[in-house]
């Protein structure tokens, strides 16, 4: 090549790339822009939005406006109560220039964020006999409202008709916002409220239909049933003939049945928007929610990023406890998401409800496995039929993924799927368009022994890894493997539960260490709850069945289960804070399952960053005996104790303080959180944390110290006994924790230890109240 013909092709693409650099510079994204609370030149302006406008007329001055173009129409929120400032789009050199004002605390880009019953009420023992029966102590959470941020409600589903329901709440300032398929008489005394944000996910060009999934409607009606699913479980209505297509059969209702529901619809096909869920919370703080339930979430990030923990300290501020789901990246360390301090995080446990779906192979052999195929055209897999397992080449065939099957290979077959990629329902599918009759989908190494089951479009069932190694040498290895499905129905009581989902996220938290997450956790898998009756069970377009309830796992399912029993704590003690709510659940929570054998994690005991506390029990949170209080100043003065700066702190809570004046009041300050979190490091052989409990049982009461100490570690309570003489009085003890010799030397890594520290009423040594005890030893 000549030099002048490559000195004129490197100087082109010299250009082609600064043009490219150049338009991506001016290509317009959606940032939320943080401002200083308080600002003495927003009352200049006649309202809070001239105000925000005026930011992003001084971002864009002197810039050439697109044709038509206002700033204003670039404004997409603009926030009053979970935040002080806007979303807008911004090209990244406005955002720049926004950055630099000294008014901006933060500019941050809009994340997407994703989307982590007829007996779990029963397993919970909220339909307990006598004194025991919580819906009787709470009224069954009324007077509560209970804010849902999710995808959108079916309203007509049975689970919120509002007969018997008492009047909405005086305090209520929401709305039932109209929209398309939505009304205002859409809503009613159970429903009381809807609303929906799409700004945040419109700006951002994500198209609202998918080739794969059901049509997005513009209003608070829910397209994919998750919505519907959660709010019902929080607070659904109860429905005597509830199942599945038969399986699950019962009385459905939510945890608080008596509680009214808001929802706030901010996710949809293509994710949740920050922009959106800051936008719903900052309404849902003006509506005058008492319980905000967030099914929805991500990986973990730093509190000074996370939108959700900005916008849910607002929220606590105003009384308004908020539950969160822990995420489902588990079992990977350090997984767990939403994990500010003020949430409630939850993980996910099982029921002890199974339904079997057994695959009886040819030579005598029996795996189990689980279904929840109605049982309906079973003729195809009652006879033995030949299994086939398709391999190789690049299609996803292990898969099942549509269109990589060869007819010829599964036609009239029994064909066995792994998990992963694509969804498990849509296998079936897969399967079924190739010409195969019936499905073993397999767990690979990944998913273990995980047992979430589907309403399976072909005679199907999920068997776990063990299982399917088996499987998989048995047909390698015969000429012509056979096997038959054999379903069960549902069956209560026979196995051990609660235990730890496999994808419950796990702690510890990678944002902040020095709080033990998850808080606790909740029933997570095989949920049956409500469902739009629009959809088939499985929620996929070509699902031709209609139901009004279907099966859902995840940390979805088992955060509205806690939301549900906050409603109930905060029905039957009004005037407590969400951090005495949070504390009730945590200190009474369940170490053990219902055969009275620790909970297990897999094949092993759980240790605390599986499950918080331990697995709620409401029977007894409704009757704590003592509280662990904590005020929202609390948390700031926490957040200095951790080395947050103070712009950090600023972005968090809205408050601009000064670390070292606040911790010179505070010496030795210990956020009084119900779990305690030691992390030994830069030497230290000693740590001490201090811990205050206020009486909210009996006026007389005396508790007595017991210590589980954590693995190589000396623990010392003063004083040992907590004498009080009347109800709502706080006493304080301080808890030493010392490094034993042998764990002095060198340490690679971190190291971790748990055990308990327990407050047993003298009186009644029923009343225990628990906290649990995590120590990390990090090199030092």
């Amino acid at each position: 090549m000549e030099p002048k013909t490559l000195f004129v092709i490197i100087i082109f693409l010299l250009f082609v790339s600064s043009s490219s650099s150049s338009l991506e510079t001016m290509k317009k994204k959606t940032y939320i822009i943080q401002l200083h609370p308080n600002s003495q030149t927003a009352k200049a302006f006649p309202s809070k939005f001239d105000w925000h406008l005026s930011f992003l007329q001084e971002a864009v001055l002197g810039v050439q406006e697109e044709e038509d173009e206002e700033p204003s129409s670039r404004i997409i929120y603009s926030y009053d109560s979970a935040i002080e400032g806007f979303s807008a789009q911004l090209t990244e050199s406005e955002a720049e220039t926004l950055k630099n004002l000294p008014e901006v605390v933060a500019v941050r880009p809009d994340h997407v964020l994703q989307l982590q019953t007829t007996y779990s009420y029963k397993f919970l023992g909220l339909n307990g006999p006598g004194n025991s029966n919580v819906w009787s102590k709470s009224r069954s959470g009324q007077g509560t409202i209970i804010g849902v941020l999710d995808t959108g409600v079916w309203p007509e589903s049975p689970s919120f008709d509002d007969t018997g329901m008492p009047s909405i709440p005086s305090k209520w300032r929401g709305v039932c916002q109209e929209g398309e398929s939505f009304t205002s008489s859409s809503c009613n005394k159970k429903l009381i409220g809807a609303r929906f944000f799409i700004r945040g996910h419109r700006v951002a060009n994500s198209p609202l239909d998918s080739p794969n999934m059901p049509r997005e409607y513009i209003s608070a009606r829910d397209s994919t049933g998750h919505g519907t699913h959660t709010a019902s479980t929080a607070a659904g209505s109860p429905v005597s003939t509830a199942s599945v297509l038969g399986n699950g059969a019962g009385v459905a209702r939510g945890m608080a049945p008596g509680a009214h529901v808001a929802v706030y619809k901010v996710c949809w096909f293509n994710g949740c928007y920050s922009s959106d869920i800051l936008a719903a919370i900052d309404v849902a703080i003006q509506d005058r929610v008492d319980v905000l339930s967030l099914s929805l979430g991500g990986f973990p990030i730093p509190l000074y990023d996370d939108t959700i923990a900005i916008g849910t300290f607002r929220a606590t501020e105003h009384g308004i406890a908020v539950v969160c789901a822990g995420g489902n990246n588990g079992p990977l360390a350090s997984s767990v998401a939403n994990t500010a301090p003020w949430v409630s995080t939850v993980g996910a446990g099982t029921l002890d409800r199974k339904f079997p779906g057994v695959v009886r192979l040819a030579n005598g052999k029996l795996l189990y496995g689980e279904s929840l195929y109605p049982g309906k055209g079973l003729k195809s897999a009652e006879r033995e039929l030949e299994v086939v397992y398709v391999t190789g080449g690049d299609k996803g065939s292990e898969f099942c993924l549509r269109g990589s099957l060869p007819r010829e290979s599964i036609q009239g077959k029994m064909v066995i799927c792994d998990r992963g990629v694509n969804g498990r329902s849509e296998k079936g599918q897969a399967v079924k368009e190739a010409g195969g009759v019936a499905m073993i989908l397999a767990n690979t190494e990944i998913n273990q022994e995980e047992d979430s089951v589907d309403v399976h479009l072909i005679p199907a069932t999920l068997i776990g890894y063990e299982e399917s190694v088996v499987l998989k040498g048995y047909v390698r290895d015969t000429v012509r493997p056979k096997a038959r499905l054999i379903f069960g129905g549902t069956v209560i009581g026979r196995s051990r539960a609660p235990e730890v989902a496999q994808f419950s996220a796990r702690g510890p938290s990678l944002a902040n260490p020095s709080i033990l997450k998850p808080d606790l956790i909740a029933p997570g898998v095989n949920i049956i709850a409500a469902w739009p009756q629009n959809l088939g069970p499985t929620g996929l377009p070509y699902d031709s069945r209609r139901v009004n309830f279907t099966v859902m796992s995840g940390t979805s399912m088992s955060c509205p289960h806690v939301s549900g029993i906050t409603a109930l704590i905060r029905s039957s003690y009004p005037n407590w804070s969400p951090a005495a709510i949070k504390s009730a659940m945590m200190t009474t929570a369940d170490l053990y399952d219902r055969r009275g054998k620790e909970i297990r994690d897999g094949e092993k005991p759980a240790g605390v960053f599986a499950i918080g506390a331990g697995h709620v029990n409401p029977v007894k949170a409704i009757n704590p005996g003592l509280v662990y209080n904590i005020q929202p100043v609390d948390y700031v003065a926490y957040l200095c104790t951790i080395g947050f700066t103070r712009s950090d702190i600023l972005a968090i809570t809205h408050k601009n303080v000064s670390c070292g004046v606040i911790l010179r009041g505070s010496p030795g300050f210990s956020l009084n959180y119900p779990s305690i979190s030691v992390i030994f490091k830069g030497g230290k052989t000693k740590e001490m944390v201090t811990r205050r409990v206020t009486n909210v049982g009996s006026p007389n009461s005396v508790y007595t110290v017991n210590v589980k100490a954590p693995m190589g570690i000396n623990v010392i309570v003063k004083p040992k006994r907590l004498v009080f003489s009347h109800v709502d009085q706080t006493l304080s003890y301080r808890v030493w924790f010392v490094l034993k010799k042998g764990n002095r030397g060198e340490k690679v890594g971190a190291s971790f230890a748990d055990g308990q520290l327990t407050w047993v009423n003298s009186r009644d040594s029923m009343q225990r109240v628990r906290s649990p005890i995590s120590v990390t030893l990090k090199n030092h």
